[in-house]
């Protein structure tokens, strides 16, 4: 090769690099792939909830209910757009443990689909949902939780209502001091116990989840005998010598 032929090829080479360069310094976000190996890649704990996200559009039942209680127990973000479309499942129970998980995961993006579920035809999903809004405290969810406090079923207005009590918004004073007529006892314990809440004292009152047959023994711990170890020979015999 002759002494121009390489010069030609090393300025050539030269300018490549050259320009190699300058696109890089000009957009810092370009990467060397031939030489730089991909590292973005998930962790085992990711790849693990993606696989329990999956599981929820199994076709059976009882694997999506499962895969609700596993995400709801990991406690991962990223489990919550999963979740939510599972409260759409046409398995009550996957529904159900659907909202027990979002409750767990504590997450205000599950609100607005909470609260749609607040329509759900099953009165035990309903519930569970009224729980879960009261839990997380939003406020989206006044009103259809006041809507709810004259719902059919007795646990869910019952439920309402405490939620209501949670969330401490006044605009639920009416429908709460109306459900003071509701002829169901329970239904009108929770409602003195949130308007108590709502008016800011302390309410004295027996919780409206305590067990309304308490125990006829008012001191179960108690040994009922005051000398549970009897000398079986109170009289012993004396022995003649």
């Amino acid at each position: 090769m002759s002494p121009l032929a390489v010069f030609i090829r090393t300025l050539s080479k030269c300018s490549a690099i050259t320009l190699g360069v300058a696109l890089v310094i000009t957009n810092p976000t370009l990467e060397w792939s031939a030489t730089r190996p991909a590292t973005a890649q998930k962790s085992s704990m990711e790849a693990a909830i993606d696989g329990l996200i999956g599981a929820l559009k199994d076709s059976d039942a009882g694997v999506r209910r499962q895969a609700a209680v596993a995400l709801g127990q990991r406690g991962s973000a990223r489990a919550v757009p999963g979740l939510i479309d599972a409260l759409k499942d046409t398995d009550v129970e996957v529904r159900l443990r659907a909202i027990i998980a979002l409750a767990q995961l504590d997450d205000q993006r599950a609100a607005p689909a909470l609260v749609q579920t607040l329509k759900d035809s099953d009165a035990r999903v309903r519930t569970r949902a009224i729980i879960a809004l009261g839990e997380l405290g939003d406020r989206s969810a006044i009103e259809p939780l006041i809507a709810l406090v004259s719902d059919a079923n007795v646990d869910v207005r019952r439920r309402a209502i405490l939620a209501l009590a949670e969330i401490e918004d006044e605009k639920a004073l009416p429908a709460i001091t109306a459900a003071l007529k509701d002829p169901d006892a329970g239904v009108r314990r929770a409602a003195v116990h949130a308007l108590s809440k709502l008016a800011g004292g302390d309410d004295h009152s027996p919780s409206p989840h305590s067990n309304p047959h308490p125990s006829p023994n008012p001191n179960p711990d108690s040994n009922p005998n005051p000398n549970p170890h009897p000398n079986p020979h109170p009289n012993p015999i004396s022995r003649r010598n």
